[in-house]
């Protein structure tokens, strides 16, 4: 590859994520308003995120879940969230007894408690560990909310507030989740008391 198809390929990837992050912008944040409203509510009740995804989805439930126990970007107390793709015997156990499709089901059994969120991650908006968890979540009396990709698919139909990123590019999706992801956590910690240090 020259130098000079490098630079295209670049630009070209630059350019379309900002096409879509420009795309997701000027949509219906409404959505993305109502999942940290239900986030912060719940923690404002004692209550708990669980988080979950596969892949990239995985990582990037790791990393809500750090942002939130630890801080994004002001000093305020920790806030109780759970990325459920962390525990390798936990999910390699379930998967070998059960299937991999009740990994994240399982984990909603056993800590999931009503006024507890659940924010399922699936870029093709199909990921049946993602869609049985939602559905379980919700039939257990947790708030679900799902952060998706192309139109939402099964996963969209299982949660209670739908957060979409309209593209069939997987890898430009996943770049917007990690936007919509801060500002989620921003608007979340935005409200969250100030701690004294």
């Amino acid at each position: 590859m020259t130098s000079a198809d490098g630079t295209a390929t670049v630009r070209a990837i630059f350019e379309a994520a900002m096409v879509l992050h420009e795309r997701v912008a000027r949509g219906d944040l409404a959505p993305v308003i109502d999942a940290a409203n239900a986030i912060r509510a719940s923690q404002n009740a004692g209550g708990k995120l669980l988080i979950f995804g596969n892949g990239g989805s995985a990582a990037d439930a790791q990393h809500m879940a750090a942002e939130l126990v630890n801080r994004l970007q002001r000093e305020r107390a920790a806030l109780a969230a759970i990325a459920l793709s962390t525990d390798t015997s936990i999910l390699t156990s379930v998967a070998n007894d059960y299937s991999f499709d009740r990994v994240f089901v399982r984990q909603i059994e056993a800590l999931g408690r009503p006024g507890d969120v659940a924010l399922g991650i699936s870029t093709s908006g199909h990921s049946p560990s993602v869609v049985t968890a939602l559905e379980a979540s919700r039939a257990k009396g947790l708030k679900t909310i799902a952060l998706t990709g192309r139109n939402g698919g099964a996963a969209a139909a299982a949660a209670d507030i739908h957060v979409n990123v309209p593209s069939d590019s997987t890898a430009r999706i996943q770049e917007v989740h990690r936007t919509l992801i801060h500002a989620i956590c921003e608007l979340v910690e935005g409200e969250m008391e100030i701690r004294k240090l």
